[in-house]
């Protein structure tokens, strides 16, 4: 007789043996306006009438296609080519999920080593490796990476950091010995007399963004000049398509550069997933996380590919890896691969250009709406505005709402003091249509 599981019974039997009473109480830990009450599917359909409702429901969602979206916040709307889309999804892409085993084949680890390549030419670093799971987590590890180098137990890390950076952060070292002291903005811009103030010699780096989460571009090189002063790393959190025309990390001295690289080549899909890049000095490449690709010959003398360097706990004694990150995004970085080699530095720049431009048309067409600007400093392609007295009832964001138009991300929630300010944003994809759509909107309210 064939074995016929009793789902019950086993569920019964898992909760017993880690200790828990009920399902319920596994998912305690998540707030519960978080958790989805399931879909209300009624019993006895067939897969013609369930398909048909999964649609109308999916059909109450709507995307950045449809919508004037101003939001960014880490999460950015750029073009994509369509070559980017049909090299993806080709087979050998999709089938080898676990390309950091030994039976990776060539093309893939030639395909990792292309994109190191091309982070450590983006960036200006000397070295990149194969990807992180998102720049969050690159951002962390590169906290860590810092603690563990010198024995030094405090990191000095902006306030105009994004807030998730710096939530992700906190739990990576909550198992650590050491202190996260926090330098205050002054501005929108990190105070650089603070971060003075806060360097001592027990200080294991010093981590700013660029741009930073207000929008507004940090002073990067003095920054750096006060870590170095003091024998600390600096590390630098930066934008990929801004450096089409800011300063790459590596030209103003940074140690360790991290970046969320998901706006190189890959969709907004809801948030997720994402792709970090982390690359570093020559000094600290065997200090780096995950894994890198090389180059070499094999047994007969022909260009070939290998796994190197993989300072991991899958490979040796846990105590002496550098961390416990056990995959990468290797299917973003094939898109981003292939994203960069499409576009090529004019690309890129090009990109870079007309989102700065749209970006700053936007702002001066804000301001003559009543828009106030929040800080008084340059800018990419955010900025930060302060909503018109008018829309101090919340019917003006009730009104864009209906609109179709998604406005920028309120600051309130991680900055207090910023009770009516929000973060907007503009990329190549922003059309003269939705400006006029936001203006019109404002314009008729007031």
């Amino acid at each position: 007789m064939d074995y016929v599981p009793n789902t019950e019974q086993q569920l019964t039997e898992m909760l017993q043996a880690i200790g828990a009473q009920s399902f319920e109480e596994l998912l305690s830990t998540i707030p519960a306006e978080a958790r989805s009450r399931g879909l209300d599917v009624p019993s006895g359909l067939s897969e013609l009438e369930v398909l048909a409702l999964c649609e109308s429901l999916a059909a109450g969602n709507r995307s950045v296609r449809e919508l004037a979206s101003f939001a960014g916040f880490g999460a950015y709307q750029h073009f994509i080519p369509t070559a980017v889309d049909a090299i993806a999804s080709r087979g050998e892409w999709l089938t080898p999920y676990t390309p950091y085993q030994a039976e990776a084949s060539q093309g893939t680890l030639q395909m990792m080593y292309e994109f190191q390549t091309m982070v450590s030419e983006l960036l200006q670093m000397d070295v990149a490796n194969a990807s992180l799971y998102d720049g969050a987590s690159g951002f962390a590890e590169a906290g860590v990476l810092a603690l563990r180098l010198g024995g030094r137990t405090r990191l000095l890390v902006s306030e105009t950091v994004h807030p998730h950076y710096r939530e992700v952060l906190a739990t990576y070292l909550s198992g650590f010995s050491c202190t996260v002291q926090t330098i205050p903005q002054t501005n929108g811009v990190t105070d650089l007399e603070a971060l003075a103030a806060a360097a001592k010699d027990d200080v294991a780096a010093v981590m700013m963004q660029q741009p930073n989460v207000f929008g507004c571009l940090e002073p990067m090189e003095q920054a750096g000049e006060l870590a170095h002063r003091i024998g600390a790393l600096f590390v630098a959190n930066v934008y990929p398509v801004s450096l089409g025309l800011l300063q790459p990390p590596g030209a103003y001295g940074a140690d360790i550069a991290v970046a969320e690289g998901r706006c190189l080549g890959s969709p907004l899909t809801a948030g997720g997933p994402g792709l970090g890049l982390f690359a570093t000095s020559q000094e600290l490449l065997r200090r780096m996380p995950g894994r890198l690709t090389g180059c070499t010959v094999d047994h007969a003398g022909q260009r070939a590919f290998t796994l190197t360097l993989q300072t991991r706990e899958q490979h040796i004694r846990r105590e002496k890896a550098t961390s416990n990150v056990c995959t990468n995004a290797g299917w973003l970085c094939l898109r981003a691969t292939v994203f960069l080699s499409l576009l090529g530095p004019a690309g890129l720049r090009r990109m870079a250009e007309l989102s700065l431009q749209k970006a700053h048309e936007l702002q001066r067409r804000m301001l003559d709406e009543g828009f106030e600007p929040a800080f008084d400093q340059p800018f990419f392609n955010e900025w930060t505005m302060r909503w018109p007295r008018t829309a101090r009832d919340g019917r003006l964001l009730r009104k864009l709402e209906r609109a179709g138009i998604v406005s920028g991300v309120a600051m309130a929630p991680w900055y207090p003091m910023l009770d009516r300010e929000a973060v907007w944003c503009a990329t190549e994809l922003t059309t003269r249509e939705q400006m006029d759509r936001l203006c019109e909107a404002v314009h008729t309210h007031g």
